[in-house]
């Protein structure tokens, strides 16, 4: 099979021997597949307990927090951060960064919660972060780390008066961060950490159980999870096993710092290209340019036919825009090897040099 570059934004791309080992579980894991493997068993409970250890090693995560593996993805995580983290006001702020961070605001809504929109980048199509926000007198403050739509990165995060939750689906195990800082992250493992159908929380103990709404359901209150370990009901066993073999295999190549500067080598490449090349042109604010999701745009529109013929023959895929912003959008997780970044840089350099 000739090789694809994968630059889609949705379901992750992994490394081949992670998929090569998955792949060979599901025919044979102790006799059977990982498939019909029970989770109660000894063998996947040491699944689960390796692939939540391996979190707080690679995250440095602090004493006092539980990691859990659970279902539903970011748009469940939406709903089960604003309940569990509603206090005594019944207040939320949130910075609307995008699509997802809209949806976030949304559950905060159907929680119950009084929400504010505490900041906004919708004033200019989401193409930059906005700082410079207060952050006082709520029970908890949202945002979301990375937005793949718009091609925007917060690069610190906010010195936060109110305790800190944050959507990292999108960038989680790219870069380091201080765990410390959140009362809870929540992320889709379907971009940098396995395959789609497990979401991974990281989430301080000292917020458990401490919800002021009269009433949780009882899978949406983590607390349960965290009772039982992650086991509370089935786990998805593949998503939970995938992702572990992906964190060992995260681990044997330098974790997340050697990762985190692969993926700065990878977005220097390609916004350098973008920045020098008359044909392409940034969306995003360059100081708050993701380095997970690149989005840019042609400076001459009558060449788009050419230019998608161009990346299509060279066995590039994923690289259309999303709807909301048009134009290309490149996106490079963890498992992107620079080697296909510089496919795509060549050849967009080819492309100017034959279209002067």
């Amino acid at each position: 099979m000739s090789k694809k570059h994968n630059f889609g934004a949705g379901p992750c791309i992994l490394p081949q021997e992670v998929f090569e080992e998955a792949s060979k579980a599901v025919v044979n894991f102790n006799g059977l597949s990982i498939l019909e493997i029970s989770h109660r068993s000894p063998e996947f409970v040491a699944v689960m307990d390796e692939a939540r250890e391996l979190v707080k090693e690679l995250l440095e995560v602090p004493e006092g927090y539980t990691v859990l593996f659970l279902q539903g993805g970011a748009s469940l995580g939406f709903l089960i951060s604003a309940m569990n983290m509603a206090g005594a006001t019944k207040k939320a702020g949130y910075v609307n960064t995008g699509a997802w961070s809209t949806k976030a605001i949304k559950e905060g809504k159907n929680a119950g919660l009084t929400v504010s929109e505490i900041a906004s980048s919708e004033d200019k199509n989401f193409n930059y972060i906005p700082k410079g926000y207060g952050t006082d007198g709520f029970d908890f403050v949202h945002i979301t780390s990375n937005n793949t739509i718009f091609g925007t990165q917060m690069k610190s995060f906010p010195a936060s008066n109110s305790p800190l939750v944050c959507d990292m689906s999108s960038d989680i195990f790219s870069r380091k961060v201080n765990v410390a800082d959140f009362d809870i992250i929540y992320a889709g493992a379907q971009k940098n950490l396995g395959p789609a159908g497990t979401t991974l929380y990281i989430v301080k103990e000292s917020i458990l159980g401490q919800s002021s709404l009269e009433t949780i359901p009882t899978y949406l209150n983590l607390e349960t999870h965290h009772k039982k370990d992650s086991m509370f009901n089935t786990p998805p066993v593949f998503s939970v096993y995938t992702s572990m073999l992906n964190l060992r295999h995260l681990k044997k190549n330098g974790g997340v710092a050697a990762m985190e500067e692969k993926n700065q080598a990878k977005a220097d490449l390609l916004y350098n290209e973008i920045d020098s090349n008359p044909l392409f042109e940034g969306t995003a604010a360059k100081e708050d340019r993701s380095n997970m999701n690149v989005t840019f745009t042609l400076t001459d529109d009558s060449l788009a036919d050419a230019w998608n013929a161009e990346w299509n023959k060279a066995g590039i895929v994923g690289l259309k825009g999303h709807r909301s912003v048009g134009g290309y959008r490149a996106s490079m997780y963890n498992a992107l090897e620079l080697d296909s970044v510089k496919v795509l840089v060549n050849l967009m350099r080819d492309f100017a040099n034959n279209n002067k």
